[in-house]
């Protein structure tokens, strides 16, 4: 089986190379059916599981398509190429062609395909090199913004800001967050916009930068509903425990069902959020601790008897 598909993929190259030849009778190569042949070599290849064979089909069916200036099918074959280097796991040169095929996709005029194939190459290359990760999901969200569409932009950020706290990029991570907000305050997401005050709470505080967090909560005021919320209550008490140096009022907060069911990450960082001075709590006065009990208590009136009269 796998060896008539190479054959047939084989005689879809030879087509492909007759077409573009020129003579005496044809002076101009015949680019799109040139294309059209390697693009069939390429899938005839691809189901010989040849992947090496496959991907130079596809450049040459995307040069073809280039000289015949169709921008958008070069774009998808370049963007096949990339699939192929995937499948031969290698993948900074497969979000390397995917990445081409998008600037192509942008020239063509159509930025929605263009978003969505390199949202692909981040999720191609998220756990091998997240910084790469990041600056491709960054240029889809900017992308999305041009366009118009926040849904999409935000949610990308999202992923980047998720993946710089991964990353323990605190104040790449901070600015991330401040321009998710943004845009959920503009698309009048608020109850969304209260989680990602808490998310910044937490980034500034594992930055060691308790006036910033302090501040994010205090400019949150602004957003519709927030005094008042769950969510400003806790963040309140979040900030008194940590300014107090009292880890047992911080983790209680940390550990409360509003922050462990955050994303992971976030839920992470409640988690592992440790108090200046290495989180020793400041102890209330001893007379506010416990009322003493009554064996205590005749003691000391029995003291104060005995020194009622003075020293004398």
């Amino acid at each position: 089986m796998a060896a008539q598909k190479i054959n047939e993929g084989l005689e879809h190259i030879a087509k492909a190379e007759k077409y573009l030849k020129t003579g005496f009778l044809k002076w101009k190569p015949d680019y799109d059916s040139a294309a059209s042949e390697y693009g069939k070599a390429a899938v005839a290849f691809k189901n010989a599981k040849q992947f090496e064979q496959a991907k130079d089909a596809c450049l040459r069916e995307a040069v073809a398509h280039e000289n015949n200036r169709a921008l958008f099918h070069a774009a998808k074959a370049y963007e096949q190429a990339g699939m192929m280097l995937k499948e031969m796991h290698k993948l900074p040169e497969a979000v390397q062609l995917i990445e081409k095929a998008s600037m192509m996709y942008l020239e063509n005029g159509t930025p929605d395909t263009a978003a969505m194939a390199l949202e692909r190459a981040g999720k191609l290359i998220e756990n091998v090199d997240p910084e790469k990760a990041v600056q491709l999901y960054q240029q889809t969200a900017n992308v999305f913004e041009n366009e118009e569409r926040l849904r999409q932009a935000v949610e990308l950020l999202g992923k980047v800001s998720r993946l710089l706290v991964r990353g323990r990029r605190f104040d790449e991570a901070a600015h991330s967050i401040q321009k998710e907000k943004n845009i959920y305050k503009e698309i009048e997401n608020y109850p969304t916009c209260y989680k990602k005050t808490i998310a910044q709470v937490l980034v500034h505080l594992h930055r060691n930068d308790y006036v910033a967090a302090e501040r994010c909560v205090r400019e949150s005021y602004s957003i519709p509903g927030f005094n008042g919320s769950e969510d400003c209550a806790a963040l309140d008490q979040l900030l008194e425990g940590y300014d107090q140096q009292d880890q047992d009022q911080v983790s209680e907060v940390c550990n409360s069902p509003l922050f462990k069911y955050m994303d992971n990450d976030y839920a992470k960082l409640g988690l592992s959020l440790v108090v200046p001075g290495g989180g020793i709590k400041k102890k209330p006065p001893a007379a506010s601790q416990a009322k003493p009990d009554s064996t205590t208590a005749t003691t000391a009136e029995e003291e104060e008897d005995e020194y009622s009269g003075g020293l004398c």
